[in-house]
């Protein structure tokens, strides 16, 4: 485990740190509150290493709603309300659970058993890759312990809210409620912590020698 106790003077000095092994192939977990930019590091990994493959398990969840059980599940536990045009209504789904913490867990609870398959089947059909697993609630699954190198990009409030707000066209209230809604993470559960919004050191998170 990296000592990230000083951490932030730490990666902005070297030319990398992010160890990404090809030969072997590994599993990078990156987490992070919404708009911490967990895309972008995916993406510039992508670009510097051949072979790798990106699941953004928000989609895997988004993908979960299309199943008709869990459809049938969500009714019974928010009502017809949950429903518009024969689908799910993520921003209704959305007012309901980042206002209670209870209605989020009962949300995963629903939809957790789509979502984890779907996940085991990725890393399966992937062994031949370097994955990248890329979620804000990865540390409160099994996939964690898989990852062998995990990220978590702390950023602070206001950049994120400003990349959410452009992003997503969201109001500041509506990604409150979301923020809000986040579990906190434990650096030292993490083995890299980066803290810098900055594009041209996230590269250097990256960057061969």
């Amino acid at each position: 485990m990296t000592d990230i106790s000083n951490m932030y003077f730490y990666y902005i000095n070297i030319n990398y740190i992010i160890q990404v092994d090809e030969v072997n192939k590994m599993i990078i977990g990156i987490c992070g509150k919404s708009g911490s930019g967990k895309s972008t590091l995916s993406n510039l990994i992508k670009e510097e290493y051949k072979n790798v493959c990106t699941l953004e398990i928000d989609k895997v969840g988004h993908n979960a709603l299309l199943d008709e059980d869990v459809k049938k599940e969500l009714v019974n536990s928010f009502g017809l309300s949950v429903i518009e045009d024969n689908k799910v209504n993520r921003k209704k789904i959305g007012e309901i659970v980042f206002n209670s913490r209870h209605q989020m867990d009962r949300l995963t609870e629903i939809t957790w058993n789509h979502m984890e398959k779907e996940i085991d089947n990725f890393i399966e059909n992937n062994k031949d890759k370097i994955i990248i697993l890329d979620w804000l609630l990865l540390p409160k699954t099994k996939f964690f312990d898989l990852c062998d190198v995990k990220i978590l990009l702390d950023i602070p409030y206001e950049v994120r809210l400003q990349r959410a707000m452009k992003r997503d066209n969201i109001t500041k209230e509506a990604f409150d409620l979301r923020d809000n809604s986040s579990i906190e993470f434990d650096p030292l559960s993490f083995d890299y912590v980066y803290k810098d919004n900055k594009e041209i050191n996230i590269k250097r998170l990256v960057k061969r020698k």
